[in-house]
C-alpha cells in the first residue's frame, strides 16, 4: 500500500487529469477560439470612407473548432450570421492543418482520461509494473500535454499563416470582400494553455512523489538495543 503521503499527491494528480479534460471537452464544444473586427472594404471604398466614417463597415466576427458567427457591416445596418465549419466552410480552409487540431486534442483527452485511472489506481496500491506505476502516469501526463501544445500551436500557425480569420469572414461573399483589423485568442483558446499547463503541474507532483523522506525513531526503538547488536 502506498504511504499517505504519495496518495495525498495520487489523489491530487488524478482530479487534475480529469480537469484537463474537462477543459479540453468544453474548449473544442465552445464557439470562442477568436474574436475579431472585420472592414467591409468593398463598401467603404464605394463611398470613399473616411476614418470616422468606418464605423459604419465595421463587423465583429467569432470562431472555434466547429462553429461561429459574424456581424457585417457593410453601410446598410448589421446582419448577423451563424456559420458552421464543417462540411463546406473546411475545404475552403487548410483542412489537413484544421482536421490535425481536432484530432490532436482527442488524442489529448484520450491520455488525460488514461492518467486520471492510472493515478488512482497508484493512490490505491502499488503496481507491480512500471508502466502502471509513476512512469507510466508521466508518460501519460507528457503526451496529453505535448499533443495539447501541438493543438495551440497549429491553432496559432493557422490564424497567423494562414490567414484564418480571413479566409472565414470572406467564405462565400461574392460581392464583398473583407479584412480582418483586429484579433484577439478568447477564453476556449487559454482553456487549452490552461490544460497544458495543468499536465505540466501533474508532472511536478509525479516527480515529488518519488521523494523519500526519513524515518524518524522514536525513543523507544532506540533504547531496545541489545548486546547483540552493540557486539556488531
Amino acid at each position: 500500500m502506498p504511504g499517505c503521503f504519495k496518495k495525498t499527491l495520487f489523489a491530487l494528480a488524478s482530479l487534475i487529469s480529469f480537469v484537463s479534460f474537462i477543459l479540453i471537452v468544453v474548449a473544442m464544444g465552445t464557439p470562442k477560439w477568436m474574436t475579431g473586427k472585420i472592414l467591409c472594404k468593398t463598401g467603404a471604398d464605394l463611398v470613399n470612407a473616411t476614418d470616422p466614417e468606418l464605423v459604419k463597415f465595421s463587423g465583429e466576427i467569432y470562431y472555434g473548432l466547429f462553429q461561429g458567427g459574424k456581424i457585417r457591416q457593410c453601410g446598410l445596418g448589421g446582419r448577423h450570421s451563424k456559420f458552421t465549419i464543417f462540411p463546406h466552410m473546411v475545404k475552403k480552409l487548410n483542412t489537413g492543418l484544421h482536421v490535425m487540431i481536432i484530432m490532436f486534442l482527442c488524442v489529448t483527452i484520450f491520455f488525460s482520461l488514461v492518467s486520471f485511472g492510472f493515478c488512482i489506481l497508484n493512490a490505491i496500491k502499488v503496481p507491480y509494473r512500471a508502466i502502471k506505476g509513476p512512469a507510466g502516469v508521466c508518460l501519460w501526463n507528457f503526451l496529453a500535454g505535448g499533443f495539447t501544445v501541438l493543438a495551440v500551436t497549429s491553432f496559432m500557425a493557422a490564424v497567423k499563416l494562414h490567414h484564418l480569420t480571413e479566409r472565414i469572414a470572406n467564405f462565400q461573399e461574392n460581392v464583398f470582400q473583407f479584412i480582418v483589423l483586429e484579433e484577439r485568442f478568447e477564453d476556449s483558446f487559454w482553456l487549452c494553455v490552461a490544460s497544458a499547463t495543468v499536465h505540466a503541474v501533474n508532472l511536478l507532483l509525479i516527480a515529488m512523489s518519488g521523494i523519500h523522506f526519513p524515518k524518524i525513531k522514536s525513543k523507544t526503538e532506540e533504547a531496545n538495543v541489545t548486546a547483540e547488536d552493540i557486539m556488531y
